[in-house]
């Protein structure tokens, strides 16, 4: 991740990529501050039919970061079909996390499972989810549509693109009819 788009555009950057670290390879997400501060997390569930756990060393422990005094809980690609890796926990009372994003290499044929998938974190986890994906074909004839898209915890699709690039805000409201209710177990 470029630090120095970070602090110039201040704006937080993340994705992932393939890091090498002591003799293992980790597809690990950076979440980099403008400040130069940054997080980690490297995906833990591996995508088998890939052949990924022949390459690749999962991780362990997720990251859950803070920004505005939102918690955001960070995720990669595969992690998405694990429901129990994201799922919610209780601090104090009160959850864990308020937004849920996962970075992904999603191709075209498994979008409708992807967006479904996408929808159903968001409500059984009570949280916005943010779920971007790759877009084009990735040179060896597999497609990728995009399909990013931002979900109310009731599971409102908020905002959906596909077959483009696209830089889209969205304002979030954690006082938001659904999100508040659900939180207090209504």
């Amino acid at each position: 991740m470029d630090e120095k788009i970070a602090a110039e555009k201040r704006v937080i950057l993340t994705g992932s990529l393939i890091i090498q670290e002591n003799g293992h390879y980790f597809n690990r997400l950076i979440w980099m501050l403008p400040n130069g501060q940054y997080g980690t997390y490297d995906k833990r569930h591996l995508f088998g039919y890939a052949g990924e756990h022949n390459h690749y060393t999962p991780g362990n422990k997720r990251l859950i970061t803070s920004v505005n005094g939102w918690a955001v809980n960070l995720q990669v690609c595969y992690d998405l079909r694990f429901p129990v890796w994201a799922r919610q926990q209780q601090r104090d009372g009160a959850p864990e996390y308020d937004v849920l994003i996962y970075v992904a290499n999603w191709p075209e044929r498994r979008s409708h499972p992807r967006k479904t998938l996408l929808q159903a974190r968001a409500i059984e986890n009570q949280c916005y989810l943010v779920g971007v994906n790759r877009v084009g074909d990735d040179g060896n004839h597999i497609y990728h549509s995009g399909d990013t898209m931002v979900v109310s915890p009731l599971g409102e699709v908020l905002y959906h693109q596909q077959d483009r690039e696209e830089v889209h805000t969205i304002s979030l409201d954690k006082d938001r009819q659904g999100n508040s209710e659900l939180r207090r177990g209504n």
